[in-house]
């Protein structure tokens, strides 16, 4: 009888230690390689394949529409610049619906416009209409991120802060395997493999509307019976905040835009560099956003991050103009210096905006608060280039200097201006 007591205890034993087993994250868990949860998992999965078809598409857009369209290059430049600027607009009044409808269901949407209007661009061969879909696109592009935002909230859990940096990775991830897989488009240069790349493109965007499908639906927050429709623009603490990340937001084509123009006119560095930054960028963000994050998890901390990616990317930016006049070596060297240096601020300003815009942000009105907040980040990217060849090429040294001043600046205010949006927030007791 003993015996068999034992047996029974043995085996009961055994099942208490299968089922802790089975309760543990797996490996890939533990080391942070995916999300804990399957919502998160299946967003992050919507996240890397859409950012795949959209990478492809930004490496190979002007040359689709001057190859296969047919149009000027002057006349790209102006279609796409003023679809960007339409779609800006979209952002608060389709987060405003997302809030009172909920975020999966408007998110699912704007995706699926976003591949039908892909779709139609292989249809279509005059400017006018290029500009009709470019602006459909963009606007249904604007009105997505104002969707997601409410959507990553609901869904990140308790390590909100861990699970935000976790979709940027993915994102840089899945730019860079973009980036390859347009080089091979573009060394063919022939029309079915640029149509190939855009058709990719709109159907990317219907397999991610077909992941988030997958998700639970999540409920509105009931919003307060004094909160105005449209209660963001009457936030001047967040829109000074907006104001602020959005100037230092044009850091994100320094080494996109500016650096590319000033190594080959400006210094003796290597051609092969241009490219190299890019990559390096790239890496370090996959590899080191989510450990830039830790510890960015409230709005004080959140104002520090800004401000110290203000003064590293003075420092970058300083390094990299330092470059003109120098020996070949020298310069390399000076210019690798920068852009590690400028990478390390982006980790800092992206770990910082990210918390900013959503814990200022009230619960019940996240998606229109979103909007505002992506309407600041989009015009920076709009007016980047111009700001970009005015201050860095155009004054050379100087220049560099200066426009690395104005981050500082940014990022020394805004500090004191959460200080401002916390005494200000008129929903401060309302739970996330």
């Amino acid at each position: 009888m003993q015996a068999l007591q034992g047996q029974k205890n043995g085996h009961a034993s055994r099942r208490g230690s299968a089922d802790d087993q089975a309760q543990k994250p797996s490996m890939l868990v533990r080391r942070g390689l995916i999300p804990d949860t399957r919502s998160q998992r299946v967003l992050a999965l919507a996240t890397f394949v859409n950012m795949i078809g959209s990478g492809v598409f930004m490496v190979s857009a002007a040359l689709f529409f001057t190859r296969v369209v047919g149009l000027p290059l002057a006349q790209v430049g102006l279609g796409m610049g003023i679809a960007a600027a339409v779609g800006l607009f979209a952002g608060v009044p389709v987060g405003h619906l997302a809030d009172r409808r909920g975020p999966r269901e408007i998110y699912l949407w704007m995706l699926v416009i976003q591949g039908a209007a892909m779709a139609a661009l292989v249809l279509v061969q005059s400017f006018w209409l290029v500009l009709v879909v470019l602006c459909m696109g963009e606007l249904a592009r604007s009105a997505g991120g104002a969707a997601r935002g409410p959507l990553v909230r609901g869904i990140g859990g308790a390590d909100l802060t861990r699970y935000r940096a976790y979709l940027r990775s993915i994102a840089n991830l899945a730019g860079s395997c973009a980036a390859v897989a347009a080089g091979f488009a573009v060394q063919y240069d022939t029309r079915p493999a640029y149509l190939a790349l855009v058709l990719g493109n709109a159907l990317s965007f219907v397999a991610s509307a077909a992941i988030i499908a997958a998700l639970p639906s999540l409920p509105p927050v009931p919003a307060p019976q004094i909160a105005s429709p449209w209660e963001v623009l009457k936030d001047r603490a967040y829109v000074a905040v907006t104001v602020l990340d959005g100037i230092m937001s044009i850091h994100h084509q320094v080494l996109l835009f500016a650096l590319p123009l000033w190594i080959v006119g400006h210094t003796d560095a290597p051609r092969w560099l241009i490219g190299g930054a890019a990559l390096v960028n790239t890496a370090l963000v996959v590899l080191l956003q989510v450990r830039a994050s830790r510890g960015v998890d409230d709005r004080a901390t959140a104002g520090k991050a800004m401000r110290r990616s203000g003064v590293a990317f003075f420092v970058g930016m300083a390094a990299m103009a330092a470059a003109a006049g120098l020996p070949s070596r020298l310069a390399l060297t000076g210019i690798v210096v920068g852009i590690i240096v400028h990478t390390i601020g982006e980790l800092w300003h992206t770990a910082g905006s990210l918390e900013l815009r959503f814990s200022l942000a009230p619960a019940h009105a996240q998606g229109q608060y979103m909007g505002l907040f992506g309407f600041g980040a989009g015009l920076a990217n709009v007016i980047a280039p111009t700001v970009l060849a005015l201050f860095c090429i155009a004054w050379g040294v100087p220049g560099w200097l200066l426009l690395g001043g104005v981050f500082v600046v940014a990022g020394l205010l805004t500090p004191y201006v959460v200080r401002w949006a916390e005494q200000t927030r008129p929903y401060a007791k309302q739970p996330a």
